[in-house]
This record gives C-alpha cells, sequence and structure tokens, in this order.
C-alpha cells in the first residue's frame, strides 16, 4: 500500500479537498526509464476490481484496501496509458466504469480568470452540468462556485447520494470546484454535498443548474441544451435591426399558471406547448406585439407567483422542459410575438437548499445584514460588489436570450436596489462611502449589465420596473445614465387610477393628475403600465375600481380609461384579465373569468382593446414618437370644469391626430377646439361606438374647420362630445407613412 493512512481515511470519510491529486493514475517515482505508476479508484458497490490496459486489452486485479470499495494497483517499470476499470458488484456483475479522475479540468484558466473578473459571458455553459464530450467519452461536466468550502461532492440517484464517492476539486485559487462523470447522461438528478466553512455537512441544489425537480426535494436535473433545433431565424434577424423606440410596444402581462386551465384535466395549468398554441392565437387576434411573462425561473413557492426564485437559469418544471419551453416562445415568434420575462435581481429567498450561504459564508449575498437582507419581504439581496455575483446575475439574463431566445427582460424592484435605505428604518441601513443612500455598486451592476446585453444581443429589450424619480434610468450609460431600453411609468399610472377611481362629479377637482404627468413625459423612455400588483390584495380588479352603479357604466369609464392610456404617448402594457373587464381580483392559482364574454359588456371592452392596439400599429407617428417630445402638443389641458382634455398626436411632414377625451357621463354639444388646419376632420375612433356599447353618438363622420381661432390655434372645431368618450380626428389631407 503506497497511500497513507491518514490520507485513505480522508477519502473514505470524505474529507480530501483535492480528490484528483490521489485517485486516478499517478507517478510514484519518475526516473530515466524505472517509472513506477500508481492507479487507484474509490468505487460504490465494488467486491473487487480491476485496471484494464486499453491498448493491450489486459486487465490486472487491484487490491482492495477500504471495504467501502477503495482499490489500489501498483505498476513498476511502467508509463502511463489508457485504462478503465472492471468491477465486479457484490451481485456478481462485472461493469466497466471510466474514471472521473483521468481527465483534465473541463474549465480552463482563462474561464476562472474572466469569472474572477465579473466578465465571463458564457458561463452558463461553463457552471453547472454540461452534456458533453471528453476524449470520446460522453458525461457530465459539473462545477460550482464555492470558495469557503472544505469538501464538495456531486451527489444523485447516481451513487445513492453518497458523497464520498465523485468529491470534486477545486481550480487552483477560483473557487470553482470541477468534476467529469463518465457515462452519465440527461436527466439526471444531482445536487452538491458541501462540507462548509464552519466544517458543517450540507447539501446545496446547483446555482447554476437548468432544470429542477418540483418541491420538496428540489433537486437539479442535467438536461443537454444540444437538442432543440430552432425555427425563428427571421424572427431573430429583424429583431436585430429593429429599433424599438421607434416601433410599436404593445405588452400583454401573463402568470402562466393562471392564464388560462384544463378544467377537464383536474384544473390543472396549462403546458409550455400548449399555452404557445392559444397565447399565439389570442395575442394575436387581440393586437399586442409582446408577451411579458412574470418569472418562470424556477422557484419552490407557488404563492409567491415566482418573485422568490431559486433557480435563476431554469425554466420551472412545473409546465414542463426547457425544450417545451423553447418550443413555445418558437411559436410566438412564429406569428410575430416577442416573448419578455420578469426577472428578480433585487433579492431571493432563505430557503436552505438554495443560494443562503452556499458555502457556509455569505456569499451570494452581503454579509451585514443592514446591507444584505430585506426585512420586509423576508428575503436576501444581492451582494453586487462582489464580481463573482454580478458574472451570476448576467450571466442568467444571458443565458435567457441565448438559449431560450427571449426577447427582452423587465427587471423587477430595481428601486429596491438603487436605493440602500429602500423599506428600511432609520438605523437598519448602511450609508455609501460618501454618507448617501445610492447603491452605488447596484448603479454599476445596471450599467454593465445594459451594456453587456445590448452588445451582445441587439433588438433585446431591457426594461426597468423603477418607482422613483433617479435620474437617467433609461439614459444610455455613455451619458452616466443606466442603460435601460424603458421604464414603467408608475406615476403616471397611479394618478389615473386615483382620478379614475373617483365619482365624475369630483374629477373636476382633481384634473392635475391628468395632466401632471406630461411634466415629466419625456425625462424617460416610459412605458405605459397596468400591471398584476394592480388588481390584487384588496385593490380591486380594473372594472371594479371605476364608478358606476351598474357593470354597464363602469364599463364604459374603463373604455374611456383604456383609449386615453393607447392615445397618451408611451409603450403599452396590460395585465391579463383586465382586457375583458374581469370583475374578481387576480387569484395565481385560478384560471380567469373567460365565462364573462358571454356578457355584452366584457365583449365591449375585450372589443375596444383590440381595436385600441390595431389604430396604434396604423398610424405609425402614434409609435414612433411614443419618446420624443415632438410627437405631443396640448390644445387644452385646463379645462377642469368640464373633466374634458384634448391633444395632438403629430408625426412627420405635418401627420397629426386630434385626441378629445370627456370624463364625465355628461355629453358637451358644441364643444369648441382649436385646431392647426382648416379642413375637414375626419373623426377615425369614437369609444361611443355601438360596437363598444355605446350609442353611436358623434360627428357624424367629422368636422370642417371654422375660420375662427381657438384655443391659441388659427382654427376651430365644434364637436359633440358623447359622455365618457375618447374620440380622435385626422385631418383629410394628412398622409400616413
Amino acid at each position: 500500500m503506497i497511500i497513507s493512512h491518514e490520507e485513505l481515511r480522508s477519502i473514505v470519510e470524505a474529507r480530501h479537498s483535492a480528490p484528483h491529486d490521489r485517485l486516478g493514475m499517478h507517478y510514484v517515482t519518475k526516473r530515466g526509464d524505472m517509472h513506477t505508476i500508481v492507479v487507484r479508484a474509490y468505487l460504490q458497490d465494488a467486491e473487487s476490481c480491476w485496471v484494464v490496459d486499453i491498448a493491450h486489452k489486459k486487465k490486472y486485479l487491484m487490491e482492495k484496501l477500504h471495504n467501502s470499495g477503495f482499490f489500489e494497483k501498483t505498476f513498476e517499470k511502467c508509463d502511463l496509458f489508457r485504462y478503465k476499470f472492471l468491477k465486479k458488484t457484490f451481485d456478481g456483475r462485472l461493469l466497466e466504469v471510466v474514471d472521473p479522475y483521468s481527465f483534465l479540468p473541463t474549465i480552463s484558466q482563462f474561464d476562472c480568470y474572466l469569472f474572477g473578473q465579473g466578465k465571463h459571458r458564457r458561463i452558463y455553459e461553463k457552471l453547472g452540468a454540461q452534456v458533453c464530450t471528453i476524449d470520446g467519452v460522453t458525461g457530465v461536466a459539473f462545477a460550482v462556485w464555492a470558495p469557503n468550502a472544505r469538501r464538495v461532492s456531486v451527489v444523485g440517484d447516481f451513487n445513492k447520494w453518497d458523497g464520498r464517492y465523485h468529491p470534486m476539486r477545486m481550480l487552483g485559487v477560483s473557487g470553482i470546484w470541477e468534476l467529469f462523470i463518465p457515462g452519465m447522461t440527461d436527466l439526471e438528478k444531482y445536487k452538491f454535498e458541501i462540507i462548509g466553512a464552519n466544517g458543517n455537512l450540507f447539501l446545496k441544489s446547483d446555482p447554476y443548474g437548468s432544470y429542477f425537480e418540483g418541491p420538496p426535494n428540489n433537486a437539479a436535473v442535467v438536461f443537454d441544451h444540444s437538442k432543440y433545433s430552432w425555427k425563428d431565424e427571421r424572427w431573430i434577424d429583424r429583431r436585430k435591426t429593429t429599433n424599438w423606440r421607434h416601433a410599436p410596444i404593445s405588452i400583454y402581462e401573463v402568470h402562466f399558471g393562471s392564464w388560462r386551465r384544463i378544467v377537464e384535466d383536474g384544473n390543472r395549468p396549462l403546458r409550455y406547448q400548449e399555452m404557445g398554441k392559444l397565447l399565439a392565437e389570442y395575442v394575436k387576434k387581440m393586437g399586442f406585439t409582446h408577451v411579458e411573462f412574470m418569472p418562470l425561473t424556477e422557484y419552490p413557492f407557488a404563492a409567491s407567483w415566482g418573485y422568490q426564485v431559486t433557480g435563476f437559469y431554469a425554466m420551472t418544471h412545473r409546465y414542463g422542459t426547457p425544450d417545451d419551453f423553447r418550443e413555445m416562445v418558437d411559436i410566438l415568434h412564429a406569428d410575430g410575438i416577442g416573448v419578455i420575462m420578469d426577472w428578480v435581481p433585487a433579492h431571493f429567498p432563505k430557503d436552505a437548499f438554495a443560494l443562503a450561504r452556499f458555502d457556509g459564508t455569505c456569499l451570494y449575498e452581503h454579509e451585514d445584514r443592514r446591507r444584505g437582507e430585506h426585512g420586509e419581504w423576508g428575503t436576501l439581496i444581492f451582494n453586487y460588489g462582489r464580481h463573482e455575483v454580478r458574472n451570476f446575475l448576467i450571466g442568467s439574463v444571458l443565458n435567457l436570450v441565448d438559449r431560450y431566445h427571449v426577447d427582452g427582460v423587465r427587471v423587477d424592484a430595481v428601486a429596491s436596489m438603487l436605493y440602500l435605505d429602500y423599506g428600511k428604518e432609520s438605523g437598519d441601513w448602511l450609508p455609501n462611502q460618501y454618507g448617501g443612500k445610492e447603491n452605488i455598486d447596484a448603479i454599476e451592476f445596471f450599467r454593465e449589465l445594459n451594456d453587456v446585453v445590448h452588445e451582445e444581443f441587439p433588438g433585446v429589450l431591457t426594461i426597468a420596473e423603477e418607482s422613483t424619480s433617479f435620474s437617467g434610468v433609461t439614459r444610455a450609460t455613455k451619458y452616466y445614465g443606466l442603460g435601460f431600453d424603458f421604464k414603467w411609468n408608475m406615476g403616471w399610472m397611479h394618478d389615473t387610477l386615483a382620478y379614475f377611481g373617483k365619482d365624475p362629479i369630483y374629477r373636476k377637482y382633481c384634473h392635475n393628475q391628468l395632466t401632471f404627468a406630461m411634466l415629466y413625459q419625456y425625462s424617460e423612455n416610459f412605458i405605459s403600465a397596468i400591471s398584476h400588483d394592480e388588481v390584487v390584495y384588496g385593490k380591486r380588479s380594473m372594472l371594479y375600481k371605476m364608478p358606476g352603479a351598474t357593470i354597464s357604466e363602469k364599463a364604459r369609464h374603463l373604455m374611456a380609461l383604456y383609449s386615453y392610456m393607447w392615445l397618451w404617448p408611451s409603450k403599452k402594457s396590460l395585465f391579463m384579465g383586465c382586457e375583458f373587464g374581469q370583475s374578481n381580483e387576480w387569484q395565481y392559482d385560478k384560471s380567469l373569468d373567460w365565462h364573462l364574454l358571454q356578457y355584452c359588456d366584457h365583449q365591449f371592452v375585450q372589443k375596444i382593446i383590440s381595436d385600441l392596439n390595431r389604430l396604434y400599429k396604423k398610424y405609425d407617428f402614434l409609435y414612433k414618437y411614443d419618446v420624443d417630445g415632438a410627437g405631443f402638443e396640448w390644445i387644452s389641458c385646463d379645462d377642469c370644469d368640464n373633466s374634458v382634455i384634448s391633444f395632438l398626436r403629430k408625426g412627420c411632414s405635418g401627420q397629426q391626430m386630434l385626441v378629445v377625451c370627456n370624463f364625465t357621463p355628461v355629453e358637451r354639444v358644441d364643444y369648441r377646439v382649436g385646431v392647426p388646419q382648416n379642413c375637414f376632420w375626419r373623426e377615425i375612433f369614437n369609444s361611443d361606438s355601438e360596437v363598444y356599447g355605446g350609442l353611436n353618438r358623434g360627428n357624424f363622420g367629422g368636422k370642417n374647420a371654422r375660420r375662427e381661432s381657438y384655443h391659441y390655434r388659427q382654427y376651430s372645431l365644434d364637436l359633440y362630445l358623447p359622455p365618457l368618450s375618447v374620440l380622435c380626428f385626422i385631418p383629410e389631407e394628412a398622409k400616413i407613412c
């Protein structure tokens, strides 16, 4: 026996931190031609074992040094040779085994360097579990970052979850542990068994795992990503050259598990492929340009709606496999529908199997709880100043775009990341190095994220859900902004819902809630968003936010709100169910109330949304100038007594559209509006049309301008404004690009 008793004990007791130094084939001495080599194996369920010389087809019996399966064989006057093991199990079977400890590292020094610098843009192809072929041998390369661990092993069904048999090696001082296990195929479940810095033993799911089993076990599952063949090349090519600031964006926000359920099959949610077909058909019919999914990266707690993520690199197992998700994206892309994913880098849950104290230390989270914990949410905050953590987060977005062809991410809770005192009491947070409350590490993280995403994948969108007045969220990083493409306009949303929630008789007293948003409208590239957050937790559905004694009255108010929203300059986003006036609040574990569409009022709401989407896409100046102040001009914003506003949406070469909104249930006869052109103004949209349940009251197709100045314009129109209506007019000479 060459190995020392202490080293033997360290291996069989799973305490050895460098197993490749002792297991496998090694030189003992090397003097001239007098080479001595030793071969060691640690094999589970092995009664006896032979070393097989592959080239000469000879086998040599090994000495069994420990009953748990430790074998050793010494060869004198011999050089290294290609080998494998032949083991005899206790039930008499003979099995060939390729030695995991005979392979060079699957991760290069350069990979380790890039990761340590936070700059590895394909880290999802290195860490985690990668199905690959090395020296003609197919297997799975495992790698995990755990710099403070004393020992890390891969465990799973393949080794009976025994951490003694597949310990990993650390690559230099990178903190990355690596092991290639030959013969393993995809769909194997696994975890990492870790002895932490404090000597405690625990199991962890793979932070870079790309597929998981469900709770309570939450094991990662090996998945081969090379098998799927994409069919969306035309869409991807078109995306690369699209300037989305000047393109139509109308987003349909979806919670996957509750959009529609199969009642006949136990009220189960749809699978990815089923969702792709049904959703593509519906979204195309409704005229939306994009679908935004609430988080589908893996999460254990359904009631979190996906916002407490434990698998940042995996699509949730609940609805199918990663390839099933890809097929759904392919279906949506085939119908010209973009796919946006909610992404949650602001925090992560404290679940013991996931990221929290991953190697026994605060690895992903900040060590100081004043920086590392969201007391209000009961979650942990990422340490954005650590290179490897930033690489982990940015890599998860690149993984979504590269492997799953996602067209953009909506970044959740950006404000909580930008401010160190977010949701915290005085004394419960630490200021930055300059004494301020801004999280400088998070600011730099966002800049890097947006630069990398836009450089690697032109045309992919980044959208910030940011609720404060932080300056430059959508300004380019070269001008010291954060670099997002768009930002949700939370101020517009809150003011608009507050206004429309009031009885019309009181609206004249809060007219500024309609007009204030224009003071900052072009300070950022905004999306007007009505999200899931507005229709839960007692806030009521959009329909029931509206005043009125009957559903019909509420629907009139809601259609006026939507008409105003779609004609206001910005991109659009609407949560599922709101488009047909769902009565109940949204519930994550129940289907939308699709049966309501048997009633005319809900049909009218759905119809006006589809028509507004088509109007928005038909007149290109409505979207080309969404984020350009040259595309908007007030006609009248101060008629609070009548609760009427009017404005122009403008484009190139004199294109313009007059929008007049009457937000009281009172008709306005011969209501005068100033206009810039002396011509016939054709009425192209009227929310009082009978197709929306109205009475077809309007202006008989349009009105001729009068040579009487009004509203500081040379000409004017005398219009009939139906109650609770929004009207659109274009001059007859207007040319549509």
